[in-house]
């Protein structure tokens, strides 16, 4: 009821709050350059079945109507062409919820060693001047693997749901996992951590994407790039000795995914590209891929 007072709506009358879900996933981390560590995933947060880092579920949020909530997705990591690669994915953020960015795997001629960077899931360690792993981020992400011993293979990128593998004499790491969530009402994996590359002309198997939009190392070529809007690590360039440099994939892109009430609806501002989906099960759903703005609700 209006109050003839003071012109405004009494208490009772305001809408009330609402409950909302997300998965928040951050951009990857790219791959190392010439025989490098897999990039790390981005660190995810998520409120349905399953969260990064193994940490316990996050609490959905209690929102209002007719307010604006910022949202961004984190670009992945971009590869280079030049003789370091240290790029880590960026952040993506839902209202008060940030994601950090994965971290780069360590490249063959990082100064002054080539260590996997530090993120939302660390990158994986190079074999110049014996690199060590990059940490992940706690209940975002895991670290990423070390490198072998004798110098021939690199460690896998972390992902959000395990650890990116070591290195061993005869194969790169693997990466990690990412996690499964139905969110969006299907099980999806994001977050897989990028695998690891090698340096020699031996038969040293490379590195495997892990699941959840991971890129497998090139196997002397470029590595792949972490799949788009899964926030998967780059795969790792491989090199022949010290010929042949290739270069490593860049990280995936990240992503927002809201689920409310199906008595609300979602505005989706101007500089973000999102949907809607359809009422089922009681929710609504809204996928956010790209870009910066404001999401509000009637």
């Amino acid at each position: 009821m209006l109050n003839t007072i003071t012109g405004l709506l009494a208490p009772k009358d305001l809408p009330a709050p609402f409950s909302v879900d997300y998965l928040v996933v951050a951009g990857g981390g790219s791959g190392g350059n010439y025989s490098g560590g897999g990039g790390g995933a981005g660190g995810l947060r998520c409120t349905v079945t399953a969260t990064g880092g193994g940490g316990s579920l996050e609490s959905a949020l209690t929102l209002s109507v007719a307010t604006n909530y910022s949202v961004t997705i984190g670009a992945g990591g971009g590869t280079t062409t030049s003789g370091t690669m240290k790029n880590n994915g960026n952040n993506s953020v839902f209202s008060t919820i940030t994601s950090t960015g994965g971290g780069a795997g360590g490249g063959f001629f990082d100064p002054p060693v080539s260590n996997g960077n530090t993120g939302g899931s660390g990158g994986g360690a190079g074999i110049y001047a014996n690199g060590t792993k990059g940490s992940g981020t706690p209940n975002q992400g895991y670290d990423g693997g070390d490198d072998s011993n004798d110098a021939l293979a690199n460690g896998g990128g972390g992902g959000a749901g395990a650890v990116g593998a070591n290195a061993t004499s005869l194969a790169a790491g693997n990466g990690g996992a990412g996690v499964a969530t139905s969110i969006t009402g299907t099980s999806v994996t994001y977050g897989g951590g990028g695998g690891g590359g090698r340096y020699t002309t031996t038969s040293v198997t490379v590195g495997s994407g892990g699941a959840g939009g991971g890129g497998n190392a090139g196997n002397l070529v470029a590595g792949d790039s972490g799949l788009p809007n899964t926030g998967g690590g780059g795969g790792a360039g491989s090199s022949v000795g010290t010929t042949a440099y290739q270069y490593g994939g860049g990280g995936g892109s990240g992503v927002v995914i809201l689920r409310y009430p199906d008595t609300r609806t979602i505005t989706i501002g101007a500089g973000l590209t999102g949907t809607e989906s359809a009422a089922s099960g009681g929710y609504k759903r809204a996928t956010i891929t790209a870009g910066t703005g404001n999401v509000s609700w009637a």
